[in-house]
C-alpha cells in the first residue's frame, strides 16, 4: 500500500487539489496528481493533470438556475474522484491552504474544533478566503473522520518581519490586540525562497523581491531569503491594484463613503472586495487576459494603474532593502504576461535593469540581459508542494510516520 498525502486549496469558485507521494523512508515525493474543480451556477467542471502532465477531464452539468453550488458538494465531488483514482493508497493527511492565521498561529498545526473556533475569529480578516478554507476542513472532518487534517498558513512566511514592518500608526494599545501588518501569499512566497539558491545559481540573490501577480497580488521583500516587508497588511486588501480589489486606499475614503454617501459596513464590503480594482477601473473585466484583448480606454487605464502600482511600491521595497539583486515575478500574471512585465521591468530601468525582450516574450527563467546590474526571473510557483511538505513534516513531528 503507497502513502500519499492530498493537499486542498478551496476558494469562492475553485478547488485545487494535489495529490503527493510519500516514499518509504516518510520524504515527500512528487505530485501524481494535480486537479482543479470549478463550479458555477449550471455546472462542476474537473480538470486533473497527472505525474506525466497528460490532462483529463470530466465535465459534470445541471439543469438548475440560482446560487452557485457550494464548495462542500464540489468537495465531495472531488473525494469521489480521489477514491476512484487513487484506491489502494493511505492517506496520512490532508494538508490545507488557510489564509489569515493571526498572531496565533505561524507554523502548520492540527486542527481540531478548538482551532477552528480560533480560526473562525479571523474570518472578518480574510472574508473572500478563510469561510472556503475552514468549510473544506469541516467537511473532511466528517467524511474522512480520522485523517488528520492540517492547516498551513499563508500569513506565517512573514512573522519574521520587524516590528517596525508590522505597525500602523496607531496607538500602540491596538498594536498588542492584534491590528498589525501580517502579510500574505506566504506560502506562495516560502516556495520561491526555497527554491531561489538553484534556480539562480551563483548569482547574487541576499536582496530579492517577489512580484506574486494574479487576481489577488501582492510583493515581498526577501533578505537571505526571509521575509521582511510586504504590501499586503491587515486584511488581503492592502497593497497592489488586483482583480477586484483596489489595493492601497486612502482611510478617510472609508468614512467618507460611510458619512457622506451614506454606505453602510456591509456595501462597502462588497465594493472594497467585488467590484473594485481591474474589475472596478475597467467597467469591463477582473481578468488581465481579456484586459490586455480589450480596445476599450477603461481597460487600457486599469492595467496602467495596475502597473503604476506595482513599479512604486517596488521602489519601497527596494528601499526596505537597501537595494536589489534581483526581482522574481510568479502568480498567473506574472508568470504567464510578457507584456506585463516588460512594462513593470521597463520602470525598473533607474535600478540598472535591462530586459532581454526574447527571453521575456517565452517566458524563459531569465527575462534580463547580462550586462543587466539586476536580474529578473520568472518562477512558477508551488503552494501545494509547501502545504504537502509542511504537513508532512508536522506528522514526523508528532511522530505519526
Amino acid at each position: 500500500m503507497s502513502d500519499i498525502v492530498i493537499v486542498i486549496n478551496t476558494g469562492s469558485a475553485t478547488l485545487k487539489f494535489a495529490v503527493f507521494g510519500v516514499t518509504e523512508s516518510g520524504a515527500l515525493g512528487e505530485a501524481i496528481y494535480r486537479g482543479l474543480a470549478e463550479h458555477t451556477q449550471t455546472e462542476r467542471k474537473l480538470t486533473v493533470r497527472n505525474a506525466t502532465g497528460a490532462e483529463q477531464q470530466s465535465l459534470e452539468r445541471f439543469g438548475v438556475s440560482g446560487d452557485a453550488m457550494d464548495s462542500a458538494a464540489t468537495l465531495a465531488w472531488v473525494l469521489t474522484w480521489l477514491d476512484d483514482n487513487c484506491a489502494g493508497s493511505r492517506i496520512l493527511a490532508f494538508g490545507h491552504r488557510v489564509v489569515h492565521g493571526g498572531d496565533t498561529f505561524r507554523a502548520p498545526v492540527w486542527v481540531d474544533e478548538a482551532t477552528l473556533v480560533a480560526l473562525d475569529r479571523l474570518t472578518p480578516l480574510a472574508p473572500l478566503h478563510q469561510p472556503h478554507n475552514l468549510d473544506a476542513i469541516r467537511t473532511l472532518m466528517k467524511l474522512r473522520e480520522g485523517v488528520p487534517q492540517i492547516a498551513c498558513f499563508d500569513t506565517a512566511f512573514h512573522h519574521t518581519q520587524p516590528r517596525v514592518a508590522q505597525m500602523f500608526g496607531l496607538p500602540s494599545t491596538y498594536f498588542e490586540q492584534g491590528v498589525k501588518r501580517y502579510g500574505f501569499h506566504g506560502l506562495s512566497y516560502e516556495y520561491i525562497a526555497e527554491v531561489l539558491p538553484e534556480v539562480l545559481g551563483a548569482r547574487p540573490h541576499t536582496r530579492v523581491i517577489v512580484a506574486h501577480l494574479g487576481s489577488g497580488a501582492s510583493m515581498c521583500a526577501m533578505h537571505n531569503r526571509l521575509s521582511v516587508a510586504t504590501t499586503m497588511g491587515f486584511t488581503a486588501l492592502d497593497g497592489l491594484l488586483m482583480g477586484t480589489r483596489p489595493g492601497t486606499i486612502d482611510p478617510g475614503v472609508i468614512l467618507y463613503l460611510l458619512d457622506t454617501l451614506g454606505m453602510n459596513s456591509k456595501e462597502v464590503a462588497e465594493l472594497l472586495y467585488r467590484k473594485s480594482g481591474l474589475l472596478g477601473v475597467s467597467g469591463l473585466s477582473s481578468d488581465m487576459r481579456e484586459l490586455l484583448a480589450s480596445d476599450s480606454p477603461r481597460a487600457a487605464e486599469a492595467i496602467e494603474l495596475f502597473v503604476y502600482r506595482v513599479v512604486r511600491d517596488m521602489g519601497s521595497l527596494v528601499a526596505a532593502l537597501g537595494g536589489c539583486d534581483a526581482v522574481v515575478f510568479t502568480g498567473g500574471v506574472g508568470e504567464r504576461s510578457p507584456l506585463i512585465r516588460q512594462r513593470i521591468c521597463r520602470g525598473m530601468a533607474w535600478l540598472g535593469l535591462r530586459l532581454d525582450a526574447g527571453a521575456n516574450a517565452i517566458n524563459a527563467a531569465c527575462i534580463t540581459e547580462k550586462r543587466s546590474r539586476i536580474s529578473a526571473w520568472v518562477i512558477a510557483t508551488d503552494e501545494e508542494r509547501i502545504i504537502a511538505r509542511q504537513a508532512l513534516s508536522l506528522l514526523h513531528l508528532s511522530r505519526r510516520l
